[in-house]
Order: structure tokens, then C-alpha cells, then sequence
């Protein structure tokens, strides 16, 4: 036995509020993918519901205008399963109709909450980009200050690295200064050796010839004993 309201009958409204309702569904679910979705527009264009997406409004809206239709069926339907005289097909269509608003407002409740969730965001963003325009009024003179100290810094590196090419240049004299040193060390030393050589073999000269004069002598005067001894012995044997 069929119940009508309006025209449509109790079997036929819930029909309609069922296809209704996996309608909503899917609505939500591209809603929370088009909220989820990155987008490039700006903050001043952001709309109340989405995540910014072009299509996310006209979703939400089409959205909440199936959510209305759902439970203005079940209010009519919650009215027609009353009237339903036999008590089984009364409880019947009173659980469909409960169950069918119960679901139509979880649905209703998940898209209200989806719709603060991206309000906040929106005003979060908002208040982003604010403070990030109130920054930019003083980004030049951090970049300034930023500036000056990196070149302050990199004067202090190449001082420090001229001062160390400095002491190492002064290092490199002195060790060829200690270096010449030992060497001069070196040939003073064989210089005084040539020296006491050179001195050594004038004496060892001066008496050989001291020597070579005393003999010459000692020669002459053996001559001249001996010429003296043959002339007399000569005229002692004539």
C-alpha cells in the first residue's frame, strides 16, 4: 500500500532523498579535494567556502541546496509514515526516515564544519599576508643592516687572511735569513781553515829554506876545510 503527499508517494520521496543524499555526498567529497588541492589565487579573491579552487563555491552551494531538498523530504516523509495505519510498515518507515536524517545531518555537520575550517584558514592567510606587507615596509632596511654586515665580515676575512699571508711571508724571510747565516757560518769557517793552512805551510816553507841556507853553508865551509886540508897536506909531503 502506497502513502503520497503532494503527488509523490512515501516510496518515491525516499527514492529521491536517497539519491539525493549519495549526490551530497560526492559534493562533500569534492569539496574536501578541491580545498585540499594547491591554488594560486590570491588572498583578496579567496571565497568563505573551499580551499580557493574555482569550482569549489558553486560545489559547496549545489551542496547545501540537495542537503535542503533532503530534509524538507524528510520532513514531508516523517509526516506520511504517521498516517501509516499497521504499526509493522509504521516502524518500518519511521527507522528509514530516521536513519536517512541522521545521515543527512552528518552530512550537514560535515560540510558546516568544513566551511569554518576553511573560514579560519582564509583569515589566517589574511593575517599573513598582512604581516607580511607591514614587513616588507622594513625588509629593505634588514637587507641593508644584512648587507653592511656581511661586508663588514668579509672585510674582517680579508684582513685576516692579509695578515696571514704577511706572517707567513715574514717567516719564509726569516728562515732564509737563518739559512744564508749558516751558510756564510759555513764558508767563514773553511775560509779560517784555508787560512790556518795557508799559514801553516809559510812556516813549514821559511824552514826549509832556513835549512836549505844552513846546509848550503855547512857545504861550503866542508869544501873549503877540505881544500885547506889537501893543500897542507900537500906541502907537509913536498
Amino acid at each position: 500500500m502506497e502513502y503520497s503527499g503532494g503527488g509523490a508517494t512515501l516510496s518515491e520521496m525516499y527514492q529521491s532523498a536517497r539519491r539525493l543524499l549519495l549526490s551530497a555526498r560526492d559534493g562533500v567529497a569534492r569539496v574536501e579535494r578541491l580545498a585540499s588541492a594547491p591554488t594560486s589565487s590570491s588572498y583578496s579573491s579567496a571565497p568563505l567556502v573551499g580551499g580557493g579552487a574555482a569550482g569549489d563555491p558553486a560545489v559547496a552551494e549545489e551542496v547545501r541546496r540537495e542537503v535542503a531538498q533532503i530534509q524538507g523530504l524528510c520532513a514531508q516523509m516523517d509526516r506520511l509514515w504517521r498516517s501509516i495505519p499497521a504499526k509493522g510498515q509504521r516502524d518500518l518507515w519511521k527507522r528509514k526516515v530516521e536513519q536517512l536524517s541522521e545521515e543527512v545531518d552528518s552530512l550537514k555537520e560535515t560540510l558546516d564544519k568544513h566551511s569554518l575550517r576553511q573560514k579560519k584558514r582564509i583569515l589566517e592567510a589574511k593575517e599573513r599576508a598582512e604581516l607580511f606587507e607591514r614587513a616588507n615596509g622594513e625588509s629593505s632596511h634588514v637587507l641593508r643592516i644584512f648587507d653592511d654586515e656581511a661586508q663588514a665580515k668579509q672585510s674582517a676575512r680579508n684582513s685576516s687572511r692579509m695578515l696571514e699571508e704577511a706572517y707567513e711571508t715574514g717567516v719564509a724571510i726569516l728562515h732564509k735569513y737563518a739559512d744564508q747565516r749558516d751558510r756564510l757560518k759555513s764558508a767563514q769557517r773553511k775560509a779560517l781553515d784555508v787560512l790556518n793552512t795557508v799559514g801553516l805551510s809559510n812556516s813549514v816553507l821559511k824552514l826549509i829554506e832556513r835549512r836549505h841556507r844552513v846546509d848550503k853553508w855547512i857545504a861550503y865551509a866542508g869544501m873549503i876545510i877540505t881544500i885547506v886540508v889537501m893543500i897542507a897536506f900537500w906541502r907537509l909531503t913536498h
